[in-house]
């Protein structure tokens, strides 16, 4: 087998120049998208803050120290 050169290669190709701003332009669009994206979600989400009360409901039932306080905490799966 001989060794051949590569002599289609040139400086404004995909593979060159070319190549690497059309990478770039991509990239840093896709970077524009996402950040226009998420600041979208941000001003929306802005006022939907959240709440815990239907979680967490009115804790004046518990006692600072009381047995039946074991109730909220953990329980080992049986």
């Amino acid at each position: 087998m001989a060794v051949t050169e590569n002599t289609n290669r040139g400086l404004f190709t995909l593979s060159g120049i070319t190549g690497m701003l059309i990478a770039t332009v991509l990239l840093l669009s896709i970077l524009v998208g996402l950040t226009m994206w998420d600041i979208s979600v941000q001003k929306q989400q802005a006022t939907n803050y959240y709440d815990p009360a239907p979680i967490v409901g009115s804790l004046t039932n518990v006692k600072p120290q009381s047995t039946a306080n074991a109730k909220f905490a953990f329980q080992p799966a049986k």
